[in-house]
């Protein structure tokens, strides 16, 4: 998914000579020394000396016996690859000049070193890594966005680091989104190829994937709404304005000059625009998290495509294939024409051509068997169109085509109507902080539905940390939090059609992350 706008990496040259260390014989080895100094430097241990490195070897999980000479030319190799440098170690005690010129050389990892052995860690778990699509993650990523936008409205220079920690769990959660959704993607993919030896266990792994994917697509587009209305929040404030806040934020060591800081906020930069690439809107439709939606769709209709043909192949005693080979060996043993003919009949059920395809007004007059070259049945009249034209005289005009244009627009009309009508009953529903539900007093019908609606909503769901429930509507667009006022008072509202009394509930409803639970009592 890279390459297309998904993936803001570019395109690098790889260092001369990079991974050498894990060609030939001895990779383990050198893996393995490389592993003692990552776990000195957990320690902060940042040079070692070769008595060292050999004794600390077992506890790497290598288990070959080596000798200490052998742990030094390996060091040696990997100096020559600068993954290791060596310097004299005046610090130490020594008995005799021999043991100072063979022991006072200590070790230190180096940067290359470093980003080697990381590299493949990271290889290393990749293999074991299964991708997934998390739900999870797309909360995480709208709940970060909310944070971020409180956070630009604090203009106290100590918010800064919490901006930077908001903005660089973002950038978590997005690389995270990314890198399972391409791994899963690319494991459906291998499962939709694949044909599996055991029946069973393909058609249970194919099902439940089906099931997986199913409740992945399912709240989807809302939650895609919910995060790109978060997001247009944020950009706001002035994207510009939240990197700077977050380089500020980030506490650089004095030695980061103008380069250092340029480059942190272009990789910034790069992050947002892959995060605007997922979920902005796009004019083609096409953001990211739509294609995703649009694989996923396709993935489930591919699966069980394949499971149908899974059952059906079950309901059958044989394949179509096998059944080919045995007619053709009936065939092959049948002794004249005529026995050839009666078997192709049995077969297929195709009876031979009578007349020209037309029949005999009283077809039950006719046997079967009555045959027409030897001129034993009755002539049947042919129209002179059917030598000409194919067709006998007896073809219908064709029916005319029903123009459902209008209909169309009718429907089109009475959508954008109800449309309509519902933003409307929103906007008159739209309350300025936490209110009673008996201060709607009288309302309209169709406000007093969508108001219902909403209502039932927040009372499907269950009650957060804070004593409220929360609910969105189908498109996200619109919040209400509604909490038990707890005092027994009774709310009536009126309608043209009728009155409605219930609990007197304290709600609140507005734009997603505006609605919020009453600190104190309303009245």
């Amino acid at each position: 998914m890279s390459g297309n706008g998904w993936g803001m990496h570019g395109f690098e040259r790889l260092p001369a000579r990079v991974f050498d260390f894990t060609v030939g014989g001895r990779r383990d080895l050198y893996f393995a020394i490389l592993h003692v100094f990552n776990d000195a430097n957990e320690r902060l241990e940042t040079a070692l000396l070769l008595e060292q490195v050999h004794a600390r070897l077992p506890d790497t999980g290598f288990g070959e016996p080596v000798e200490q000479d052998e742990v030094e030319a390996a060091l040696r190799h990997l100096e020559t690859l600068g993954l290791v440098e060596s310097s004299q170690s005046y610090t130490a005690g020594y008995a005799t000049a021999a043991e100072f010129e063979r022991k006072n050389v200590q070790y230190t990892l180096t940067v290359r070193g470093e980003a080697e052995f990381a590299g493949v860690l990271v290889t290393l778990e990749r293999l074991k890594e299964k991708g997934a699509l998390q739900t999870a993650v797309l909360d995480a990523v709208a709940d970060r966005l909310g944070a971020l936008h409180l956070l630009m409205g604090d203009d106290d220079p100590a918010a800064d680091n919490r901006v930077f920690i908001a903005l660089q769990e973002l950038e978590g959660h997005l690389d995270s989104l990314r890198d399972n959704t391409k791994r899963f993607n690319n494991e459906l993919q291998r499962l939709l190829r694949a044909d599996g030896a055991d029946l069973d266990t393909f058609h249970e792994v194919k099902r439940a994937t089906v099931g997986y994917l199913d409740a992945f697509v399912d709240n989807l587009e809302e939650r895609a709404r919910t995060i790109a209305d978060a997001l247009a929040r944020v950009e706001g404030h002035g994207v510009d304005r939240v990197l700077e806040r977050a380089l500020n934020g980030a506490n650089l060591p004095p030695s980061a000059g103008d380069r250092t800081r340029a480059d942190w906020m272009a990789g910034r930069r790069a992050k947002w625009s892959g995060l605007r690439l997922w979920f902005a809107p796009a004019a083609d439709g096409q953001e990211g998290v739509r294609r995703l939606h649009e694989v996923a769709r396709r993935a489930i209709g591919s699966l069980l495509e394949t499971l149908e043909r899974i059952t059906e192949s079950r309901r059958r005693a044989s394949s179509t294939a096998e059944d080919l080979r045995t007619a053709a060996r009936w065939f092959a043993r049948s002794g004249t024409e005529e026995e050839r003919h009666r078997l192709w009949s049995a077969l297929t059920g195709l009876s031979p051509a009578r007349h020209a395809v037309l029949g005999h007004e009283d077809g039950e007059l006719i046997a079967p068997g009555t045959s027409w070259a030897a001129e034993e049945a009755d002539p049947v009249p042919v129209s002179p169109n059917l030598r000409s034209s194919g067709r006998s005289g007896r073809v219908a005009r064709t029916a005319r085509v029903r123009d459902v244009r209008e209909v169309g627009e009718r429907r089109r009309e009475r959508a954008l109507a109800q449309r309509a009508e519902v933003e409307r009953a929103r906007r008159l529903l739209a309350t300025d902080g936490p209110v009673r539900l008996s201060a709607f007093g009288g309302l309209e019908h169709d406000v007093f539905e969508e108001l219902l609606s909403l209502l039932g909503r927040a009372l499907s769901e269950p009650v957060s940390g804070d004593g409220a429930r929360r609910a969105l509507t189908s498109d996200g667009r619109m919040e209400i939090v509604l909490l038990a006022a707890g005092d027994g008072r009774v709310a009536t509202l009126r309608t043209p059609l009728g009155v409605f009394t219930g609990p007197d509930h304290v709600v609140s409803i507005g734009v997603p992350g505006a609605a919020a639970v009453p600190e104190g009592e309303v009245r």
